[in-house]
């Protein structure tokens, strides 16, 4: 059984910084694409960063320069730097990864973090 737990949610003050862990441990053959995705409160989710193995990034928008992907392979798990956090970054942040298990990918999330960032 694969699981991704995050860590690193809290309340922020706008302007500051906060990073967020996701591992994922269980009977993993590999990863391929880990990432993260966020919902508001009456919104749906939404696609935030995501990285492949070999590294490459990709980025909402609404983040970009703000927010740092990066991934730790050698221990299955993935993080978000999140710099100059604005109140609209308030949301529950969902880690997900595409998991190979024996010989199949499957999509895996996580429970998610409550990120809430005051004025």
């Amino acid at each position: 059984q694969v699981q991704l737990v995050e860590s690193g949610g809290g309340l922020v003050q706008a302007g500051g910084s906060l990073r967020l862990s996701c591992a994922a441990s269980g009977s993993i053959f590999s990863i391929n694409t880990m990432g993260w995705y966020r919902q508001a409160p009456g919104k749906q989710r939404e696609f935030v960063a995501g990285i492949t193995g070999g590294g490459v990034t990709n980025y909402a928008d609404s983040v970009k320069g703000r927010f740092t992907i990066s991934r730790d392979n050698a221990e299955n798990t993935v993080y978000l730097h999140m710099n100059s956090l604005k109140l609209e970054d308030t949301a529950v942040y969902y880690c997900h990864a595409i998991i190979v298990v024996l010989t199949t990918p499957y999509n895996y999330w996580g429970r998610g973090t409550q990120v809430t960032v005051s004025s």
